[in-house]
């Protein structure tokens, strides 16, 4: 059976919380969500670096929607105190276990679903990023969806790219002050 070629977003290698908002994106009148089927899951379980450990199935799928949708809602609203409780809700399916392995310490994440695995990956790593709130960002272009996580020296980052929405925004003042 031939597998069907990944979709390619606009922007992947963010941070998984971050990677999971942008499932969705924007391309000129185009809505796209990657997330509309176990296939697209799956792309991107494989674009992640998820796809060793989680299985795509309906029910990992439905929880990765909640969760998106909650993530999102925070980027958004950070004090939401419903979303938060709806994040917390989703982080009650794992946790963290601390083990001594060979006289070394290690840890483990367990889950009491496999299927809230990735859900639980994304939340987490959104708690971790919040430790940067300020960091986490949309892209500057009011067209796009896209979010990342700003890594830069000063933290001066406005767009999800510099090849497409950056350079859209310096050709469009450019023309502006030609004009």
């Amino acid at each position: 059976m031939a597998q069907t070629p990944l979709r390619r977003r606009p922007l992947v290698g963010e941070p998984i919380a971050m990677d999971l908002l942008n499932t969705r994106w924007v391309e000129g009148d185009q809505v796209y969500d990657l997330l509309d089927s176990l296939e697209g899951l799956a792309d991107w379980f494989e674009e992640s670096g998820l796809a060793a450990r989680f299985v795509a199935d309906e029910a990992t799928l439905d929880h990765l929607l909640r969760t998106r949708n909650v993530i999102a809602r925070l980027v958004e609203e950070p004090l939401e105190a419903e979303a938060a409780a709806e994040l917390n809700e989703v982080l009650s399916h794992g946790g963290v276990r601390r083990l001594l392995v060979d006289g070394v310490a290690a840890e483990t994440v367990e889950f009491d679903r496999l299927s809230w695995g990735p859900s639980w990956t994304a939340a987490a790593d959104y708690l971790d990023l919040r430790g940067r709130p300020d960091r986490i960002r949309g892209c500057a272009n009011p067209a796009c969806v896209l979010h990342f996580f700003d890594t830069s020296k000063n933290g001066t980052r406005r767009w999800c790219s510099m090849s497409a929405c950056g350079n859209r925004a310096k050709a469009a003042r450019h023309h502006a002050r030609r004009r």
